[in-house]
Parts: structure tokens; sequence; C-alpha cells
């Protein structure tokens, strides 16, 4: 009898060690909580927490059968379960990588484009605004429960893929090239606007260059336009990260 009970927490031991390989590969590139700004430990902390409190529901689900004593066997297994895990995690960060690379467009747009921002990432600086605009998605995230959506999908991809299955390199392509179109069609929505205001603005400044060629428009006009960016900005922002935040939530429900 003891030896049975030590082979069953030999078992449940290692397989909250696998649930920990998926988990953690995933919370370490998804959004939010793979931020630069939370220290590692805590990172690290709330991923094996999370492990642990899964373990008894995402065990129960999946046999234990794969936990054979052949240790290649349960290498693959490990090396299988952190791909899919950073897969998962990756096409979640494919959203907020859309949002930041479009508000670094519009940085320029805006003659905002300062190397000085602050590290959302380590050893990565953006503009001011797209820090801005990507501080503003992460806390929306958190405030709006969709870190807990992160979760729901952890645990509803043991049913998709159950431990044990092969990581199919073909599957992880198509999706994320489905997430990247869905991000961009949404990050090009929401950066529409300032799109519009940059065309707007420079054709206005062409026209006043032509009609008085005396005035250096383009070294007077700067101030102004970082002005208008700065007004449409404030009026369009809460509808913009809505409109994103609600895009992002329909993929975590249904993607």
């Amino acid at each position: 009898m003891d030896g049975s009970v030590v082979q069953h927490s030999s078992n449940w031991a290692l397989g909250a060690f696998i649930l920990f390989c998926r988990i953690g590969s995933c919370l370490m590139i998804a959004p939010g909580v793979s931020n630069a700004q939370i220290a590692m430990q805590v990172r690290l902390l709330v991923a094996v927490a999370i492990t642990l409190a899964l373990a008894p529901l995402l065990l129960s689900q999946s046999s234990l059968r794969h936990l054979g004593d052949d240790p290649i066997a349960i290498l693959k297994l490990i090396v299988m379960e952190g791909l899919i895990g950073a897969m998962i995690g990756t096409l979640g960060r494919l959203f907020f990588s859309a949002l930041e690379s479009l508000s670094t467009v519009l940085a320029q747009l805006l003659g905002l484009a300062n190397p000085f921002g602050v590290e959302l990432d380590a050893g990565h600086a953006s503009a001011p605004i797209s820090t801005l605009v990507m501080f503003a998605a992460t806390a929306i995230l958190f405030v709006a429960d969709f870190h807990w959506e992160i979760l729901r999908g952890l645990v509803a991809s043991y049913r998709t893929i159950p431990m044990g299955v092969d990581f199919d390199p073909g599957f992880t392509v198509r999706q994320m090239a489905s997430v990247l179109g869905q991000s961009f069609v949404v990050a090009v929505r929401v950066t529409s606007p300032f799109f519009l205001y940059s065309v707007v603005a420079n054709f206005a400044l062409s026209l006043i260059n032509k009609v008085t060629p005396q005035i250096q428009v383009f070294f007077v006009a700067p101030p102004f336009v970082i002005a208008g960016g700065f007004a449409l900005l404030y009026f369009v922002v809460k509808g913009e990260l809505g409109q994103f935040m609600d895009a992002f939530a329909a993929w975590l429900t249904w993607g």
C-alpha cells in the first residue's frame, strides 16, 4: 500500500510539473502577466500558484497513463507541453504586438517618435505615446478581468489539445496567420483616425506652403500638428481602446 501511495504521489508531482510546463510557458509570453515591469520572481510564483490551483482539476481530466517510466517519453512530453504553452501565449501576444506596432507608426505620424520612452519589455524602449497606449491596454486587460479569460483558455486547451498529443507546427502556423490577420485589422481600425488626421494635416500644410512659400511651414507647423494629434487622442482613445479590447475578448472566448 505504501508503495502505491508513493507511486501515486510521484505521478501527481510529475503531472503537476508537466502542467507547469504548459501554463508557465504560456504566462511567460502572454500579454499582461509577462510584462517586464513585474519582477521575475513574482511571475514565477504566480505561475506556480496557478499550476497548483488547477492541478486537481486538470489531472483528473487528463489521465496519468501518459506518465510512464520511460525517461525519453517523459522528456518528449515536457518539450511538447512547453511548445503548446508557448504557442498559446504567443497567439495572445500577437494581438498586443499589432497594437504596439501601429501605435509606434501613430507616434511617427504625429511627430512624436521620441526614442526615450519607458521600457515595456526589457531592452525595448517605445515612443512615449506608444508606451501610453500599451500601458492603457495592459491596465484594461486586468481591470476588465481578461486575465481570467486567459486562464480559462488554458484550461480549455487541455480539451482541445490533450496532454500527450504531439505538437503540430502546421496547426500553429495556421493559428498564427489567423490571429495576425484579425489583430492587424483591429489595430488598423483603432489607429485609422490618426492616419486620416496625418493625411489631412500634411495636405493642408502642403497647400499653405504653396500659397505662402516665404514661410517655412514645416518648421512652424509641428507644434500645431502635435497639439491637434493630442486633441484627437483625447476624444477617441476611450472608444478605440474599447474596440480593441472587445476584439481581444472575442478572440479569447471563441479563438
